[in-house]
C-alpha cells in the first residue's frame, strides 16, 4: 500500500476495477476543507483514460511492474512470441496487448515488455525502428519538387509517405510513436 501522497506520474496502480498508470497528478488544499488529490489514469487493459479524486493521505495498492528486455522472435494464430535475453525463456503475447506496435515489429528486435505478476500487460517499442523499404514506385526522372513525398510500404507492411529518392531495398527510420518517417539509413 503506498499513501496518495507519494503517487507520482509514471506510477501503476492496482486498484479495484482494474491496474492503471498515473498519467497526471495534482495535489489540491481548497481553502476550507480537507486537501484531494486528483489523478488521470490510464487503464492498462483497455487504455482508456479516466480521472478519479482521492482523498490526501489515503492508501492505494500500488502495482509492481517488471520491465525487461525481450527479443521478437515471430508471429502466429496464438500471437506474437518474444524470448527473455537473460533466461531464453519464451512468452506468448496476444495480439490485442501488443495493438499498433506490431507495425513496427522485425523479427530479432529487442522490445521492452512490461510485466505484472507473471503476465504481460504490453509492449514498449524504442523511439524509431529501422525498417526495410519493400515495394514503392520508382522516382520520375525530373521531378524535383521540394518536400514532395510518395507512398512506401515497408518489411512488416505499414505504408508511410517517404521522400521521392527512398527505392525498394532501402533501410529507413521511422518514428513508432507518430508513424512518420526520419531519415534513410542505406
Amino acid at each position: 500500500m503506498i499513501s496518495t501522497n507519494d503517487v507520482r506520474a509514471g506510477m501503476a496502480l492496482n486498484l479495484d476495477d482494474g491496474l492503471f498508470q498515473v498519467v497526471e497528478y495534482q495535489h489540491t488544499k481548497p481553502g476550507k476543507g480537507k486537501a484531494f488529490v486528483k489523478m488521470k489514469l490510464r487503464n492498462l487493459d483497455t487504455g482508456s483514460l479516466v480521472e478519479r479524486t482521492f482523498r490526501a493521505g489515503e492508501n492505494v495498492q500500488d502495482a509492481r511492474i517488471d520491465r525487461r528486455d525481450f527479443q521478437y522472435l515471430y508471429h502466429d494464430d496464438m500471437g506474437f512470441h518474444f524470448m527473455d535475453g537473460e533466461t531464453y525463456e519464451q512468452m506468448a503475447v496476444h495480439e490485442e496487448l501488443v495493438g499498433e506496435a506490431a507495425n513496427y515489429l522485425n523479427e530479432g528486435m529487442t522490445v521492452q515488455l512490461p510485466v505484472f505478476e507473471g503476465n504481460p500487460i504490453g509492449i514498449e517499442l524504442q523511439a524509431s525502428v529501422e525498417l526495410e523499404v519493400t515495394y514503392t514506385e520508382p522516382a520520375v526522372k525530373g521531378d524535383r519538387v521540394s518536400g514532395a513525398t510518395k507512398p512506401v510500404t515497408l518489411s512488416t507492411g505499414l505504408v508511410v509517405q517517404a521522400p521521392l529518392f527512398v527505392d525498394t531495398g532501402d533501410l529507413i527510420k521511422v518514428d513508432t510513436r507518430t508513424g512518420e518517417y526520419i531519415t534513410r539509413v542505406s
